[in-house]
């Protein structure tokens, strides 16, 4: 009977290629489109039309004369740092897919292997990597800790038996945890399943009401705001932008404690509260939209991944016996719908 009461969920999306290159232009602003909202999905404009050719994305981490660039640089091997940690790391072991740094070991329990390491035979990249030792997650993947254990087990399984799918095609970290979730084995799913849910979620997002926002460029599926010459504000144009409220921190050294800004149009947060109260979100996420039972917490947690997941779930991308249940819901939300109430939910204390 508990799941006849699930109205909305949350769960996992793996990160975009770590190192690829950054678009260093300004995004365009996102014309209105009939399909995905390109921004919640981490691209600048709509996807193609099916059966339009799309454009082949940078491969990352660079190469020796690859597009006429020349050799690649020599490896940074200095150790860097990042305040409040004691520990110290080269970009190489940062970024590292299969042992990423982690620079806060004292804030989570002790990592399994396949949270801290991954499994290389499988091709099964670090969970650390894309989601952080800590479970936090960045915008462009998603915010696992805190997830009720059979929860996140079911989301697994979605993605290992093709129940989870993304509705726009280019979004590739979404095939790469399809693909890690066929390799896991049981005992890994439960015990990363056991892992994060035993991290609390705290405050993490920073939730800005605007008219504009500042310009920003895509770097694997993240907005981040451009700086120097470049810089510069833009309309928020009907749009979630939501950026790391420090681009080094989160790009260059992935530190788990560097939070979001999300800026979301004036009058969102409002509206967000309508539709939610209409919607009766608080019956099935509770009261403070904190979780209940197995049904998942929402409050504080990325607008532009709940935008994604509502707009999966209307598409029928996403499904499943959970998902489904909430297909009604959703059926009768306009995307600024979903807009408005993902940024009410993201300002909600966790």
């Amino acid at each position: 009977m508990r799941q006849l009461i699930l109205l909305a969920a949350v769960t996992m999306g793996c990160s975009s290629a770590v190192g690829a290159p950054a678009n260093t232009a300004a995004t365009p602003i996102a014309a209105p489109s009939a399909g995905p909202p390109p921004w919640a999905f981490g691209f600048a404009g709509p996807a193609p039309a099916v059966g339009a050719a799309a454009a082949v994305p940078a491969a990352g981490g660079g190469g020796g004369g690859a597009g006429g660039r020349g050799a690649a640089p020599p490896p940074d091997t200095t150790k860097k740092t990042v305040m409040g940690s004691s520990q110290s790391f080269t970009l190489t072991q940062v970024r590292d897919t299969y042992g990423p740094a982690d620079w806060f070991p004292g804030d989570h329990p002790a990592m399994p292997a396949i949270v801290a390491h991954g499994r290389r035979e499988a091709q099964i990249l670090a969970c650390s990597l894309c989601h952080y030792p800590n479970g936090k997650g960045r915008a462009e993947n998603a915010a696992v800790s805190g997830l009720p254990v059979e929860y996140f087990v079911k989301t697994m399984h979605d993605f290992k038996n093709d129940a989870r799918k993304s509705s726009d095609a280019r979004k590739a970290n979404t095939n790469r945890m399809i693909a890690f979730a066929k390799a896991m084995t049981e005992e890994e799913i439960q015990a990363t399943a056991e892992y994060f849910g035993a991290i609390k979620w705290t405050p993490w997002i920073k939730v800005v009401e605007a008219d504009v926002v500042p310009k920003t460029r895509i770097a694997a599926g993240l907005f981040v705001a451009l700086e120097g010459a470049q810089a510069g504000t833009e309309p928020i144009a009907g749009r979630i932008i939501e950026v790391p409220e420090n681009a080094e921190q989160t790009e260059t050294f992935r530190n788990p404690r560097s939070g979001f800004v999300a800026y979301a149009p004036k009058g969102s947060l409002a509206r967000g509260e309508s539709v939610a109260t209409r919607g009766q979100c608080a019956a099935c996420h509770g009261p403070a939209l904190r979780g209940l039972g197995p049904v998942p917490g929402i409050a504080g947690r990325s607008p532009s991944y709940m935008v994604r997941q509502m707009y999966d779930m209307k598409s029928g991308a996403r499904h499943g016996s959970w998902s489904d249940l909430m297909k009604p819901v959703v059926a009768a939300m306009s995307d600024a719908d979903m807009l408005a109430v993902a940024a009410y939910v993201a300002s909600r204390a966790p």
